[in-house]
């Protein structure tokens, strides 16, 4: 350290060399375009960039970006906070995807949109996670046909009271919205057959999945309970 003949610390030495000469200070070791002032490396940002576009990050589908994942899995969970996001990850099927932060009584700004789910919408996706776990099980794909699934949501037609016309029309509405967000993916030698994201197994909780077999009893059931009744003429009401 270098000190002045009246023993104080020079300002000189002192000062900071980005202080001292601040055009002269270096650029951000991760710059990549003009005005770029991010610090994340590019296959760091396109990871993080997949997760915000979503509905995954998914270790098939993206087999270079599940590795950047788990390489900078804390940073990238910091970069989410910032946003109020958390970060859901799964190791073993290999997917990731990004939800709304449990931020209790602090108001915060929603940067995720919820999907509205109606009733042949929350059918479909508890036949479609009771097939990955049976798939599972057994060591084989989830695989599901267009047709097949049209079949299984043709038993809750009478149960839905509305025409047949207008039920086709709200299955085939289902059915492209649950494609819409990647649960069903197409598979390429097929024209109408999908398999079934891991992801939905991260979509449900315990409770959720308990709820919705219950529901999904009663209706196999022949049951039509009034809640459900209102539920259908407020969608009919809607369309």
């Amino acid at each position: 350290m270098n000190w002045s003949e009246n023993g104080s610390i020079s300002d000189e030495s002192a000062m900071p060399a980005e202080a001292q000469a601040p055009d002269a200070a270096q650029a951000p070791a991760n710059t990549l375009f003009m005005g770029d002032s991010g610090e994340l490396a590019l296959d760091t940002r396109r990871a993080l960039v997949q997760l915000l576009a979503g509905p995954s990050l998914d270790g098939r589908r993206h087999p270079k970006l599940w590795p950047i994942l788990v390489r900078d899995e804390a940073v990238i969970r910091r970069r989410l906070a910032e946003l109020f996001l958390e970060l859901v990850i799964d190791r073993d099927v290999q997917v990731a995807f990004t939800r709304q932060a449990d931020t209790g009584d602090l108001e915060v700004p929603l940067l995720l949109r919820r999907a509205q789910l109606t009733f042949i919408d929350s059918i479909l996706l508890l036949h479609l996670r009771q097939r990955l776990t049976q798939a599972d099980s057994q060591g084989d794909r989830a695989v599901v046909s267009t047709d097949e699934v049209r079949e299984f949501l043709s038993l809750y037609e009478r149960a839905a009271n509305t025409d047949r016309a207008g039920f086709v029309k709200r299955v085939h509405a289902s059915i492209e919205k649950i494609k819409k967000h990647s649960i069903l993916q197409k598979i390429r030698s097929s024209e109408d057959r999908f398999e079934i994201s891991p992801t939905l197994k991260l979509l449900f909780s315990a409770e959720e999945i308990q709820a919705l077999t219950h529901l999904y009893q009663r209706m196999a059931a022949g049951e039509t309970p009034a809640q459900l009744a209102q539920i259908d003429a407020d969608e009919e009401a809607d369309q």
